[in-house]
C-alpha cells in the first residue's frame, strides 16, 4: 500500500492506495502553528485499523516552500558570486548580503585566475555581523570545473548551514538562473527542515518505518532526505501533485486545461495530447527565475474564500483570502458563502452566507440571490478569461511536453477536469462558459494527495564532455573523470543512462518505474587554428516523470 499526503495552507489531506484502488481518505485542518499534530493527526485518522506493516512507502507533496518564497518567510542568505570578467553582476544580488568576488573558471573549466582566500573572510565577516548562517556559493562556468565553488564551501563550512553550490542543483549552463535558484535553495532551507522533522516525528508517534519521498514541481518525487537538501525541488510541489491526481483519474490523449480550485488559489495547468506541459527553463517565482524542472502551471488569486468587495460598483473577487467563508464565522464575504446560498455547496451556516450576500447585495440594489448568482457567475467568467490568457501565451511559442517538443502545436482544449473543494459546484458553470465537458473525478476534494501518492520517482543527470581537456563532468553527482581524444557522443549518451541508474538505484526506484530518456544532445567541434582541436559534448537524460497506476471513476457533473 502507498500513502500519499497533501500538506496544504488550509487542510492536510491523506489517501491510502493499495495497486491503483483507493482504500481509504483522510482530510484535517491546517495548524501552522503545529505542523507535527497536523500530520500526526490526519495519519493517525488515515491509518486507524490498518495494517500498517503493509505500506511500502509515502508519498508527500507540500506548500511549504512555495509558501515561505511568496510571504517572504525565509531565511537571510550570504550569497558569494564569482561572475568572471565581462559582465556588471549587480543585478545579481538576491541574499541579505552580496559578495561579488575576483577569480575565474571560462567556459572549458580552465582556471585563469585563482580565487582570493583574503576575499572570503571579508564574506565571513560580514556574514558574522548580519546574523546570517545560511549561504551559497555560485561560480560561473562551476559546471564545467567546480573547484572554486568546493574549496570556497569548505572555507564556511564551519561556521555556516547550509552552503549551496550552484553545481550541485543543475547542469545548465545558465549562470543567472544558477544564482537565483542557489539563493532560494539556502533561503528556504530551514522552514522545510523543520516540516521533514515533523514528517518523522509523526511517523514515529505511529510506528511507520518506511521510505518517504516528496514530489517536485516536474511531477516526479525524491526522498525526504535529498529534498532536505534541496529543498528548492519542492517549489510548486502542490500544483505537480494536483495536475497528476487529475491525470490519475482522466487519462487520454487530448489537449485538455486542468483546475485545481481552492480556497485561496486556483491553479491552471495544460496537457497536449495527454501530455503534461513544461518549463522548458525553469519556473519563475516572485521574480526569480529559476532552473527548477517543472510542469506549466499558473496560480491565480481566485478561490472558494477570496474575499469579496464592492469597489466603484463594480464586485471584486480576490485575490487576496481575508479568512473563513462568513458561513463559518469569517468576517468577509466570500464565492463559498455565495454557493452555499445557491444550494450548491453544503456546510456551515447558511443564515450567515445570507448575510453575507446581503451584505454585497445592499451595495448593488440586488437580493439575496441575484448577488449569488452574479458572484458565482464572475467566478467562472475570471476563470475562462485566465485560461484563454494563458493559452494565447502558449500558443505564441513553442509547445513543450515533459516528453518533447511538439513543433508547430497549436494548444485546442477539448475537455475540462477539476478538482479541489468547489469543483463540483463549479462544473456546471465550466461547463457553460467553455462549452466544453468538465469532468470532477471521484474524491476530487482530495485529488492532491492522490497525485503524490501515485507519482513516480525521478532524475536527471548532464553529462559534459570536452575531448580537447579530456575532461568528463556530471555536476548534479560531483563525479569527475578522465576521458581520450575519441571519446564520442554514442558513448556519453551510454555513459549518462548508466548514471542515471545507478542515481535511480540510489533514490529508491523500482525497476518498473525506470523509464530513461535522452533530453538533450549535442556535440560542437572545437576549433584551434585551422584544426579540428576536439569536441565539447553534452547530454542530459531524465528519468520521465509520470504515475504508478491510473485509477478509474471520473466522472462528468
Amino acid at each position: 500500500m502507498i500513502v500519499g499526503l497533501d500538506m496544504g495552507g488550509t487542510h492536510v489531506d491523506a489517501v491510502l492506495i493499495d495497486k491503483g484502488n483507493i482504500i481509504d481518505v483522510a482530510k484535517t485542518p491546517t495548524d501552522h502553528t503545529n505542523l507535527f499534530g497536523s500530520i500526526w493527526k490526519t495519519l493517525n485518522c488515515l491509518l486507524k485499523d490498518k495494517d500498517i506493516s503493509s505500506i511500502e512507502h509515502i508519498n508527500l507533496s507540500t506548500t511549504i516552500s512555495t509558501n515561505a518564497i511568496v510571504e517572504g518567510k525565509i531565511a537571510p542568505v550570504g550569497m558569494v558570486i564569482e561572475s568572471g570578467p565581462g559582465m556588471d553582476p549587480s543585478f545579481l544580488a538576491c541574499g541579505k548580503e552580496n559578495i561579488f568576488i575576483t577569480g575565474y573558471v571560462d567556459h572549458r573549466g580552465r582556471e585563469i585566475k585563482p580565487f582570493n582566500p583574503e576575499e572570503i573572510q571579508e564574506a565571513v565577516a560580514k556574514f558574522r555581523d548580519k546574523d546570517i548562517k545560511a549561504c551559497a556559493v555560485v561560480a560561473k562556468f562551476s559546471i564545467r570545473n567546480p573547484m572554486h565553488e568546493i574549496n570556497i564551501s569548505r572555507l564556511l563550512d564551519d561556521e555556516f548551514s547550509p552552503v549551496t553550490m550552484g553545481h550541485m542543483l543543475s547542469g545548465k549552463l545558465n549562470f543567472p538562473r544558477r544564482v537565483y535558484t542557489s539563493y532560494l535553495n539556502s533561503a528556504v532551507y530551514y522552514v522545510f527542515k523543520s516540516f521533514c522533522e515533523s514528517i518523522r516525528k509523526a511517523m514515529k508517534k505511529e510506528n511507520i518505518n518506511v521510505p518517504v519521498n516528496v514530489l517536485k514541481a516536474d511531477g516526479g518525487t525524491i526522498s525526504l532526505d535529498a529534498g532536505q537538501q534541496y529543498p528548492v525541488n519542492t517549489i510548486l510541489s502542490g500544483p505537480a501533485a494536483s495536475l497528476m491526481g487529475a491525470l490519475a483519474f482522466k487519462p487520454g490523449d487530448k489537449d485538455a486545461v486542468f483546475l485545481d480550485i481552492g480556497g485561496t488559489t486556483t491553479d491552471i495547468s495544460f496537457v497536449a495530447d495527454g501530455i503534461s506541459l513544461f518549463e522548458p527553463l525553469g519556473i519563475n517565482i516572485s521574480n526569480y527565475n529559476t532552473l527548477v524542472r517543472a510542469i506549466y502551471s499558473v496560480s491565480i488569486g481566485l478561490g472558494g474564500d477570496s474575499a469579496i468587495h464592492v469597489e466603484d460598483g463594480e464586485i471584486e473577487i480576490g485575490p487576496r483570502r481575508e479568512g473563513f467563508p462568513m458561513a463559518l464565522g469569517g468576517s468577509v464575504p466570500t464565492p463559498s458563502d455565495a454557493m452555499i446560498v445557491l444550494g450548491l455547496l453544503d456546510f456551515g451556516n447558511k443564515e450567515q452566507a445570507v448575510s453575507a450576500m446581503k451584505q454585497i447585495g445592499d451595495k448593488l440594489g440586488l437580493d439575496v440571490k441575484g448577488t449569488s448568482e452574479y458572484i458565482y457567475k464572475k467566478m467562472g467568467t475570471m476563470i475562462k478569461q485566465e485560461v484563454n490568457h494563458i493559452l494565447d501565451e502558449i500558443n505564441s511559442k513553442p509547445v513543450y511536453t515533459v516528453k518533447e517538443l511538439l513543433y508547430g502545436k497549436k494548444l485546442k482544449p477539448q475537455y475540462i477536469s477539476a478538482i479541489g473543494g468547489p469543483a463540483k459546484a463549479l462544473a456546471p458553470l465550466l461547463e457553460r462558459e467553455f462549452n466544453l465537458p468538465c469532468y470532477v473525478p471521484e474524491n476530487y476534494e482530495v485529488a492532491n494527495a492522490i497525485g503524490a501518492a501515485l507519482a513516480k520517482t525521478t532524475a536527471e543527470v548532464t553529462v559534459l564532455a570536452d575531448t580537447a581537456e579530456g575532461k568528463l563532468s556530471v555536476p548534479e553527482m560531483g563525479l569527475y573523470e578522465k576521458i581520450d581524444k575519441n571519446f564520442t557522443i554514442y558513448e556519453a549518451k551510454q555513459k549518462a543512462l548508466q548514471l542515471l541508474k545507478e542515481k535511480a538505484s540510489a533514490i529508491g526506484t523500482i525497476d518498473k518505474e525506470f523509464e530513461a530518456e535522452i533530453t538533450e544532445e549535442s556535440s560542437f567541434n572545437m576549433v584551434r587554428g585551422f584544426y579540428t582541436s576536439g569536441k565539447n559534448i553534452r547530454i542530459r537524460a531524465q528519468i520521465r516523470p509520470g504515475l504508478l497506476y491510473e485509477l478509474g471513476g471520473a466522472n462528468n457533473d
